[in-house]
């Protein structure tokens, strides 16, 4: 579907998306790569990058760095670096800059004069001011989840898209600080359109190799299933992490002497800083392979007195390129990201293949950062619930139509919540690598941003069900607290599914009755049960709640849709279940048997009853004592960042669980206490295929002075063979092995450590003839350190900072928790043949990411009130998921399909599927469409890129696969489609 063959009015309405509009001819640029300067053949290019560093929160909020409050804590104020970077750019047009983060650019455009503005726009259109990445924020690499750093980076380069038109479009993707770098970003980064993309951190033992084979630069192949070069992406290497050379930093921050140029005075330095200068380039050009080198001349919130800078700067360039007259073969001149790339692009070479990923990542033989992948627990959970919230949001927002946005509930958008999820995923938010005081302004964010999409949520039920009911909203269901449900005698259960296919998903309530009932939509009564409350969760509510009941029912939403149950209680019912003190030998339901030791009051077995397959199953908890920096092989403690425990021997935790068990037809329950701060409830619902782990971990004891990092450990009857495997960013999964490393022979000094993997939705360990999924409902680390295992960390709580600038120990408590934090999460096992096992935990993981939104209305609902609904006139394939729908502007949507499974990993899901746009919706009817790449920042036949040949001598290249037809799209594995579709409500 080319733009050309729209109808004229969709031609005027998608030119919004480019900034100019199509058709018109596109003012005479200079930027991006016209706007390079010259380079010298012959000679050693030495291009020098001007560049700052802006957290999006780390040691500071995001508001208190921006404005340079709390200088106190680290002197950092974003506004004054781009005044002073604006300023000093002018006087010189030799002069480069590039600029990162929008989150910040943003708040700083809005506060600027209209002929400020026009002054920018012109730095932007000469290539002196460049835009690289151009994401909200530079988004952590290991704990987040491809959908929202895809919408965090579609928010951002939308605003550049908006503002400056082709000129703001980023060439290359910059992820300077992250530590570690996922394969499925590459893939991310290569659909976006990028040309290239540098880092800044990767393993020590990696470097050393790659320098000395000069093999610093490479191609990285980022995904098995999507058709090369689609996931091919060119990744360059930093020299020094992104600071600048030793000695040659001239910041307001930094000590290094400036440059002393008058040769009537004393401290004349000119010649010494040349003869360093040069002996740095020379140094660093033996360790890379063309001639040309990048050194980035700037880090953390520098620039703020940009004069400092770009006066040293010009001098280096000037005295330096004075030597050439003497024949020194050394070129220094101002450049970007994007002019060194394309120098290397020119030099027409074969790079090095990569087909793995980047973790984990160690900076020396004791300092694994891989403690971070579990680093406040809760904040993670609630990002990853938020992503969930906000996708309801938006779909809801188009489904409902204008009145969502201006209805009986409010005036209110999803921009709140967009912009607090997007600074969420920056690589010291979800990572769990922040101060407290700013780990907690992060949840404030997502709270208030959730406020206000309940407002979009509340006025577009109302409109689709016709009823103006006020809508209740419980968000500590997790821990059995909702007042409505605990005092009223009937009310309803509003359950909204984000995903397009139907969803059964276990309803569970806090309620005082002892008996009630449940009727659907249709009026039909449904089996439901009360069961009391688990002493685990009464001890962590802290009297927010004071149901002793809960009742359970499986809840049926249709595709994209709600649908609504209706409860009422029964005064003369029968009595809840009762407990037993002891434990059973097994529980089991149509799909699943698991047994139990009834001496330990541990998991025993588990048994696939349609398969007929059974492994043995034990799980327990452990803890690792974390080292505290007193080791003598090292002083290095275990910290947000940093994972080392003084022991490759976990502590158990208990031997033996005290049990009382749930019998129900609805479900069954083992509820296993290990300590007074570990717990955990064995759940298996009726009609599921995965049985459920809920753990309850904390407060963390430290009255010992040791700090602890909690994990859980299953240990199985499967031939794993020191292999096991972990899912990159919820998307494609990497096979992993015990002490290995694909690219290079890995020198293990880590045990434990070093063979942590960051999990984002899934860790599997499988034989021949059997798989165990562990589906998690927040990203994780965890290793297979024996085989047949597999380990998950879920909590962490420290005494000791790991000395990487946080300059904080991880002790996390509230005022609810002074004592430390409670975690509760949940775990979901799959037992599958490996050649179907994706079926189940492809839409099972997906399932846990966009789980249903419950609201709740008091009382009789009004007659004529619709109780089910459903966004789509059909379910989509199992193959395909639904990953946006948002509004774009007034008359036009945003939507984004995507395959789920990888090529071959599924006989009965793995194939091409094709889907008709125009048959899509129930309520919407398409007008028009265009394709566009991933972020959504150019036209699909329009983005054009680099293309690099591997080593292996192969030329890839892309195979162009039409479509059926205008309307029907074909997906294949792994591929997500992204359009513009003009809509009306039908």
């Amino acid at each position: 579907m080319a733009a050309g063959s729209l109808p004229v009015a969709l031609l005027v309405l998608l030119s919004r998306v480019s900034g100019f509009p199509l058709g018109q001819e596109e003012p005479k640029l200079t930027c991006g790569y016209e706007s390079c300067h010259a380079t010298k053949p012959n000679m050693l290019n030495v291009h020098l990058v001007p560049h700052t560093h802006d957290d999006v929160g780390w040691l500071k909020t995001v508001d208190q760095y921006y404005y340079g409050d709390r200088n106190d804590i680290q002197h950092a104020g974003v506004q004054y670096i781009l005044d002073s970077v604006v300023d000093q750019l002018l006087k010189n047009p030799d002069r480069r800059f590039i600029y990162v983060e929008t989150a910040f650019f943003y708040r700083w455009w809005k506060q600027q004069s209209p002929s400020m503005q026009q002054t920018v726009k012109e730095l932007v259109n000469e290539g002196r001011l460049e835009f690289v990445n151009g994401g909200w924020c530079m988004s952590d690499e290991a704990t987040t989840h491809y959908s929202a750093v895809i919408d965090q980076m579609t928010m951002g380069l939308r605003f550049l898209n908006e503002t400056f038109g082709p000129c703001g479009r980023p060439r290359v993707a910059w992820h300077i600080d992250p530590f570690g770098h996922a394969r499925e970003h590459a893939s991310m980064f290569a659909q976006m359109g990028y040309d290239g993309f540098f880092f800044g951190r990767l393993d020590y033992q990696d470097r050393t190799r790659r320098q000395s084979a000069r093999e610093q630069e490479l191609l990285w192949r980022a995904s098995d299933s999507l058709e090369p070069p689609m996931a091919d992406l060119f990744t360059g290497i930093l020299p020094n992490g992104y600071n600048p050379p030793e000695g040659f930093c001239w910041d307001q921050s930094c000590d290094d002497p400036p440059i002393r140029d008058d040769p009537d005075l004393e401290d004349y330095n000119v010649d010494d800083v040349v003869r360093r200068f040069l002996a740095i380039a020379n140094h660093q050009a033996k360790v890379y392979k063309t001639n040309h080198i990048i050194m980035t001349m700037g880090s953390d919130f520098q620039y703020e007195n940009a004069n400092l800078w770009y006066k040293n700067l010009d001098k280096l360039i000037r005295y330096v390129n004075a030597q050439q007259a003497d024949g020194v073969g050394v070129n220094v001149l101002y450049s970007t990201p994007s002019c060194y790339l394309q120098e290397l692009h020119r030099a027409n070479l074969t790079w090095a293949l990569k087909t793995d990923d980047f973790f984990p990542y160690a900076d020396a033989a004791h300092d694994y950062w891989t403690g971070y992948f579990t680093s406040r627990p809760a904040l993670k959970r609630y990002e990853r619930i938020s992503n969930s919230n906000l996708q309801t949001c938006n779909q809801l927002e188009v489904l409902g139509g204008p009145v969502s946005r201006n209805g009986p509930f409010g005036k209110a958008d999803s921009q709140t919540m967009k912009e607090a999820m997007a600074v969420a995923q920056h690589h010291d938010a979800v990572s769990g690598t922040e101060k407290q005081h700013v780990a907690n302004d992060y949840a404030r964010r997502l709270a208030s941003g959730w406020q206000h999409c309940q407002v979009v949520v509340s006025n577009s039920l109302s409109a689709l069900s016709g009823s103006s009911a006020e809508r209740i909203y419980c968000d500590r269901l997790n821990i059995s607290v909702c007042p409505l449900t605990e005092s009223s005698e009937k009310f309803s259960v509003h359950v909204y599914n984000p995903l397009a296919r139907p969803v059964t998903w276990p309803v569970r309530l806090p309620v005082n009755g002892s008996s009630y009932d449940v009727s659907d939509a249709e009026g039909r009564s449904v089996d439901c049960q009360v069961v009391p409350v688990s002493a685990q969760t009464a001890a962590v509510r802290r009297s927010r709640g004071f149901a002793v009941n809960e009742l359970v029912f499986q809840a049926q939403a249709p595709p994209l849709g709600f649908t609504t149950y209706s409860v009422s209680l029964l005064r003369d019912g029968p009595p809840p279940a009762s407990t037993q003190r002891r434990v059973p030998a097994a529980i089991q339901n149509q799909f699943l048997r698991v047994t139990f030791d009834p001496d330990t009051g541990l998991l025993s077995s588990l048994t696939n009853l349609e398969t007929k397959r059974t492994i043995k199953l034990t799980q327990n908890f452990y803890w690792y004592n974390a080292s505290d920096g007193h080791n003598s092989e090292s002083d290095q403690p275990s910290g947000a960042y940093i994972f080392r425990p003084n022991s490759s021997t976990p502590f158990i935790i208990s031997k033996t669980a005290k049990t009382e068990s749930v019998q129900t037809p609805v479900l069954q329950e083992v509820r296993q206490w290990f300590a007074p701060w570990v717990s955990q409830v064995v759940r298996l619902h009726r009609d599921s295929r995965a049985l459920e782990l809920e753990w309850t971990v904390g407060p963390l004891p430290i009255s010992d002075d040791l700090g602890k990092e909690v994990i859980t450990r299953l240990d199985t009857s499967i031939k794993t063979s020191e292999y096991f495997y972990t899912d990159s960013n919820g998307r494609e999964v990497l096979q992993r092995k015990k002490d290995f490393r694909p690219t290079w022979k890995l020198r293990q000094s880590e045990p434990i450590a070093g063979n942590y993997y960051p999990i984002n939705s899934r860790a599997f360990i499988k034989d021949d003839v059997d798989q165990l999924t562990v589906v998690t409902d927040r990203s994780q680390g965890g290793g297979s350190i024996q085989n047949g295992s597999l380990e998950i960390m879920l909590h962490r709580r420290l005494l000791h900072d790991d000395v990487r600038g946080v300059a904080e120990p991880l002790n996390e408590t509230s005022s609810v928790f002074p004592d430390g934090l409670v975690v509760r999460g949940r775990l979901l096992l799959s037992l599958d043949r490996p050649p179907s096992a994706a079926d189940a935990h492809r839409p099972l993981a997906q399932q846990v990411v966009l789980q249903p939104t419950l609201t709740f209305t008091d009382g009789d609902l009004h007659p004529d009130t619709r109780l089910e609904f459903s966004g789509l006139q059909a379910a989509l394939p199992p193959a395909v998921h639904l990953l946006t729908l948002t509004q774009w502007d007034e008359d036009s949507v945003l939507l984004r399909l995507e395959h789920q499974f990888q090529s071959g990993e599924s006989k009965r899901n793995s194939g091409p599927v094709t889907v008709n746009l125009q048959k899509l919706f129930s309520t919407l009817e398409v007008l028009g469409g265009s394709e566009l790449n991933l972020s959504a920042n150019q036209w699909k036949d329009e983005m054009t890129r680099f293309h690099w040949t591997p080593q292996t001598g192969e030329e890839p290249l892309l195979k162009t696969l039409g479509d059926p037809s205008a309307w029907e799209v074909t997906l294949r594995p792994m591929e997500i489609r992204t359009f513009l579709l003009r809509v009306r409500l039908r």
